[in-house]
Parts: C-alpha cells; structure tokens; sequence
C-alpha cells in the first residue's frame, strides 16, 4: 500500500552495495508563522456564464522545517476565510496544508513517521482545473498516516519492518468526471504491515531475503472491504561490479467485497447525505475480486554509482502481466530526477496515503496563489517526491487496477530554480456483477497530466515564479472527457524582515468533450506579515 515501507520491507539483499550512512543533518529549527489579506477576481473569458467572482481572503498560517539529531519534520498549513462580494462567490472557509515528519526512537533502527495533507477538489463533475474558478463547487480532502519502521542488522543479517495506519475523508459527494456510477467517497481506514530479514551479496555468491506483507482497508461506502496478504523470496545475483539479476517468487491473497445498497419500494438505491449511498447491514458481502496463488517476477538491477540506480522486473501478479520499475539519478547536489512504473490494486484511500509516504522531510510545497491548494507535484529538497494530480483527479468510493509511469525533475542553480512532474495512468476499476456498481466493472480510465514550474531570484528581496499545467483525462465508460490546460506567474517582493507583497495573474482551462469550454482569467494582489 504504502511506497517507502515496501520498499523497505524487501530491500534487504536487492542491493548490489550497502548504501554509506546519510549525512547528518545540521540542527536547525525555523517555524514561521503568518498573517495574509489577498484580493483575488477571477471572470470567464469564454463560456461559463460569465459571473465576476471577487473575495477577500484572511490567512493565518505557518510554515516550520525542523531537523535534528532525532527528528526531521516540514510543515507547510494554512487556515483561509474568503469574504465573496457578491452571490455567485459565498464566504468559504479553507484549510490546505502538507506535513511530513520523522523521529528517531532508537537512532539508525527505530523511527516514527508521519505524514499529513489537506487540499480540496472540484465538485463540479469537473475535477480538473484550478479550484478558485469553480466558485463554491469545492469540497475539503484529507489524508494522514502514521506508523513505525525498523531497521537493522543482527551479524550478517538485514532486519526490516514497518507499519502504517492510515485515514482519508472527503467532505461533500464528489460527482466523479468518469464511469457512470462509481460512487461517492466518503472516508477510509487502512493499514499496512511489512516485515523482511535477508542478506546482501558477499558473505554468498547471491543475495536473498525473505519478506511478508498485510494490507487492509475498510471504506464507509457500502462497507467496502480490502484484504491483501502476501509472502515471498527474492534473489540479487550479480554478474557484474554494476549490474545483477533480481527475481522473485511467492504466494498473494486478495479479497475486495462489499455490502449491497438499501433499496426503496422501487427498487432504486437510497441515498443519503451528500448524495452517498445507504449501505443495507443486513445484505450478504458481495465479492468484487479474489485473487489466490502464485506471484513472481525477474529483472535486472543497475547501479554504476551511488547517485544512480535502474532497476526493471516483469511477472505475472493481480491475474495478469505485472510490469514495475525505478529509475532515479542525482546529477548533482542541487538536480534529481526520479521515475517509477508502478502497477497495483488500489484506491482513492491507499493512492492517497502511498503519495504521502513517498514524501521527503525536506520538500518544495508550491501553492496555487489564487485557491491556496496543494493539488500538483511537490519535490524533495535531495531528489524524490510525491505527484498528488492523479489520485486527486477521480475521486470514487470503488478500487481499480492502477497502471503507469510517473517522473519527477527539479534542479537548482544559482538564482534560478526549476522542476517538471508529469505522469500517465490508468485504472481499470472493480465491482462485484451483482451491485449498484455492476455496470463500472472492468470500465477503464485514463489520466495524463504534467506540471511544470521554474523561479527566478532577482536579489534577496524580489522573485518570480512561473508554473504551467496541463491535464487530459479520458473517461471511459459513460463518462465526460476532460483537458485542462492553465498557467500563472507570481510576483514577490519583500519590504524588510517580515513584510512582504505579492502579485498573481494566471489563466485556466476546462474543456469538457461536448460541452462548451470554460476560459477563465485570475488575478491577485496580497500583502503577508511574518511574526
């Protein structure tokens, strides 16, 4: 479910080289708290229906990085209250932020990790496009986790375990740009558990490890449950001072059910608040997916430096080819780029927290000026990151078979800054034949999307930063396609220690297959006061 703590969990023996201990961070703490006032206009250039939304909005936030010998932590939240000036903008209230944290238990072995974000999401049918245009057609998201991971080595042997507890919500009914009858979601809890003990090669000509995993999850939505055990070997032989073979072989079960839909004298779905669906207690569990047998997979394993590292498997896992890879390179100090091709059985849920448990203690959080959101990509200080734009594009109560590629750059150099995320995937999504979502099982979506930013540090008071975007998403069955295509630039300017002055301009657009598009223009002006 949850990315690093895979990882973790198998790494032991997959290796050809013991990494060398990560340098040890300077001790620092900085917490910043603040105070905004922004007046933002955003008007339709081209069809909507051509209402003039202005408000004003209050921020108090703050922003902390903390680095010590035992813990490492950044936090980036911020609480918005918009005053609308007329009836097609009503006063809103916001929260948006993003956390990741990590404390030393028992240094080198024993951790706690956390991890925290909260943004909002169209709730127009359009989940694309920039959420200070849709007005008051906008919905809270949430997502936490949290958990332990441990590592060590006893002699010759690598140790490794981990736990993850996660939960996810959504406030309001979401109509989902995709599939017909998918589902609101609504909240979510989920779990993961990961254990592995192996050896690297040396000691033999090869390196194995052992590895077990539990992964579960239980969805408001029609008592959705998911269930996933698995155990399985794995084997590093090298054959050469870069380049090994890796394969692996085990045993997986997969369960996914649900309960069925309280149904009126008619035979329709009753629906409750915010649109969801009533879930009738005493129906049977339906079984949407069973899955149990064997699973394997064999590649290779390229490493010519300790700043790059390829590696490439294939198998068979989920019924069918299974296809995954890494590839990550740090040219520099100050430049990444990190590419992963993953292939798994997910959910808004799982999607949801594996992205935050992919996210570095030390990150770039780059904002939407005008809406405040974290919905695109954020980079890690030292390479790595998390791409939040697919999991946030269809927001449904059903698990999908998710398949793609997605790829992350940054770069520093000088006075400028820079960075591109960019991704495909696609989901294939599951139900049981004889449910509400009957019609939805084995309808299939795809979403490509890219973001790409760069700034510029003019002196250490003046900066500019630019961000272009763009998102396609072909619905699939029954559904709406949609592209959105938007940009904006951001004028900053400090006046002292803790005043400073901001101005945006930016452009949005949604352009449903069908329907005509919407053009939309934002502009914003703001002043911040840092305590």
């Amino acid at each position: 479910m949850f990315g690093r703590a895979m990882l973790r969990a198998i790494a032991p023996g997959l290796v050809l080289c013991a990494a060398g201990a990560e340098a040890q961070a300077r001790t620092r703490t900085t917490i910043s708290p603040y105070i905004e006032v922004d007046q933002t206009v955003v008007t339709d250039l081209k069809g909507g229906n051509g209402d003039v939304l202005t408000y004003t909005s209050v921020v108090a936030g703050v922003s902390a990085n903390i680095a010590t010998r035992r813990a490492e932590a950044q936090i980036d939240v911020q609480y918005e209250h918009q005053f609308g000036w007329n009836r097609a903008t009503p006063d809103q209230d916001v929260l948006s932020g993003i956390a990741s944290a990590r404390y030393s238990l028992i240094p080198d072995k024993l951790s706690i990790e956390g991890g925290a974000l909260a943004t909002r999401a169209r709730t127009d049918g359009f989940n694309l496009g920039n959420g200070a245009s849709a007005g008051s057609s906008t919905t809270q998201v949430y997502s936490a986790y949290v958990g332990p991971t441990f590592t060590s080595r006893i002699g010759e042997f690598s140790v490794n375990a981990a736990y993850r507890l996660g939960y996810a919500r959504v406030e309001d009914d979401v109509n989902f740009a995709g599939p017909s009858g998918l589902g609101a979601f609504s909240d979510s809890v989920f779990q993961s558990a990961t254990a592995s003990i192996g050896m690297q090669p040396g000691v033999l000509p090869f390196g194995w490890a052992l590895g077990a995993g539990w992964d579960h999850e239980d969805t408001s939505e029609l008592d959705q449950r998911y269930d996933d055990k698995w155990i399985r070997g794995d084997v590093t032989v090298p054959v050469a001072p870069t380049l090994a073979l890796v394969g692996g072989v085990g045993y997986e079960r997969i369960r996914i059910s649900q309960r069925g839909a309280l149904l009126d004298n008619n035979g329709f779905p009753v629906l409750g608040s915010g649109g969801r669906l009533v879930t009738d207690p005493t129906s049977p569990r339906l079984l949407a997916y069973d899955s149990d047998g064997l699973i394997w997979d064999a590649g290779v394993l390229w490493r010519p430096s300790r700043r790059t590292s390829l590696e490439l498997r294939v198998g068979r896992r989920y019924d069918s080819m299974h296809y995954v890879g890494s590839f990550s390179w740090q040219p520099s100090p100050n430049s990444a780029v990190n590419i992963a091709l993953f292939d798994t059985v997910d959910s808004f849920g799982r999607a949801l927290g594996r992205n935050l448990d992919d996210l570095p203690t030390s990150f770039d959080a780059r904002r939407n000026p005008f809406s405040g959101d974290l919905t695109g990509c954020v980079n890690g200080d030292q390479g790595g990151g998390a791409c939040f734009n697919d999991a946030l594009t269809g927001i449904t109560s059903a698990n999908y078979h998710h398949r793609g590629i997605a790829g992350q750059y940054s770069r520093t150099a000088g006075r400028w800054s820079m960075g591109a995320g960019a991704g495909y995937a696609q989901r294939k999504f599951i139900a049981p034949n004889s449910s509400v979502f009957a019609a939805i099982n084995g309808a299939k979506d795809e979403n490509y999307y890219a973001d790409l930013f760069a700034g510029y540090r003019f002196d250490n008071d003046a900066s500019l930063d630019a961000t272009v975007y763009g998102n396609f998403y072909n619905a699939g069955r029954g559904g709406i396609d949609v592209t959105n295509l938007g940009s904006y630039v951001t004028y900053s300017r400090s006046f002292g220690r803790r005043l400073s002055a901001q101005a945006s301009l930016g452009v949005d657009s949604v352009d449903p297959a069908g329907l005509d598009a919407i053009i939309s223009a934002l502009g914003q002006v703001g002043m911040r006061y840092q305590f």
